[in-house]
């Protein structure tokens, strides 16, 4: 299945809605029940209603699509979470950073902790983009 973008800017998904949709990219597909059930102590005080409303939220902004099995709806992550976090970067970049990628991409390397393979594929891009601007007269 090919993820799909968020209809609504992925901005405009509340902290409660980004809990709901972590239970679906870490455990898959789920009823409105199975989704109460894993948000634990995120949502220890959550009703079934609440969970149920927040789904359907999910689901206008084009983040959750729903089938149906048997009497229960069956709930799945439409955008994946790179798809979803790449979305609010590029907002983060362009709202805050005025579309200037240098600023937002340094910080996230001066503050992160990265293995010898994510190094070494930092490297593989940095080489491919150094390419491309010789290309291009940079």
């Amino acid at each position: 299945m090919a993820a799909m973008t968020p209809r609504r800017s992925g901005a405009s998904v509340t902290e409660a809605e980004l809990t709901v949709l972590r239970t679906l990219w870490e455990g898959g597909p789920a009823t409105v029940r199975e989704v109460l059930d894993r948000v634990g102590p995120d949502g220890q005080d959550w009703a079934y209603t609440t969970v149920q409303t927040l789904l359907l939220r999910l689901q206008e902004k084009g983040c959750v699509a729903a089938d149906k099995r048997g009497l229960a709806h069956v709930f799945r992550a439409t955008v994946s979470r790179d798809q979803f976090a790449g979305q609010r970067l590029d907002e983060v970049k362009d709202a805050i950073l005025d579309g200037a990628a240098a600023p937002l991409v340094l910080r996230l390397v001066q503050n992160g902790r990265f293995t010898p393979a994510e190094i070494a594929h930092f490297r593989k891009l940095l080489d491919d983009a150094e390419q491309r601007s010789r290309k291009e007269g940079r």
